[in-house]
């Protein structure tokens, strides 16, 4: 098994207990706090990467799970925080509180490198899991919308 990981196009070794989980690694190791804990299993979406392109949870992924695998945080989305999404929740006023906004945008950004034109039924099939305590899902799905539109437009 490859003791290596890497986190945002960088390679990290992996020299903590194979049970650790990924979120504290990249939090506590690392110290990339974009990546917020939640509720600790799994449900919350918080805690939202990606795992080589596809979003996970991190509170409930063993770093030993990702030995050899790419991970992507908020941080390393885009690097001046111009990602499409990022720019789209700025001028939708989406955050409130904005504790679960990055786990937002990063599953947000899973559904739209497999499906570039979602409609309102894919965007909550597939934003479901991911809890908002301010209740601002109308601004989050038109958010997902205007930044669809905007990768469109770069295709």
């Amino acid at each position: 098994m490859a003791n290596t990981v890497v986190i945002n196009s960088k390679e990290y070794a992996i020299d903590v207990a194979d049970d650790m989980p990924l979120l504290w690694f990249l939090r506590d190791r690392l110290e990339f706090t974009g990546t917020k804990f939640g509720c600790g299993s799994g449900l919350c979406g918080a805690c939202t990467v990606h795992m080589d392109g596809t979003a996970i949870r991190a509170c409930v992924m063993p770093i030993s799970a990702v030995a050899g695998k790419s991970i992507t945080t908020i941080e390393g989305l885009s690097e001046n925080g111009d990602h499409p999404l990022q720019k789209a929740w700025v001028e939708n006023n989406v955050p409130q509180c904005g504790y679960c906004q990055a786990g937002q945008i990063m599953n947000a950004a899973s559904l739209l490198a497999t499906n570039t034109s979602p409609s309102d039924d894919d965007i909550d099939a597939a934003m479901q899991g991911n809890i908002c305590r301010c209740g601002t899902y109308q601004r989050i799905k038109k958010a997902i919308k205007s930044a669809a539109f905007e990768l469109a437009k770069e295709v």
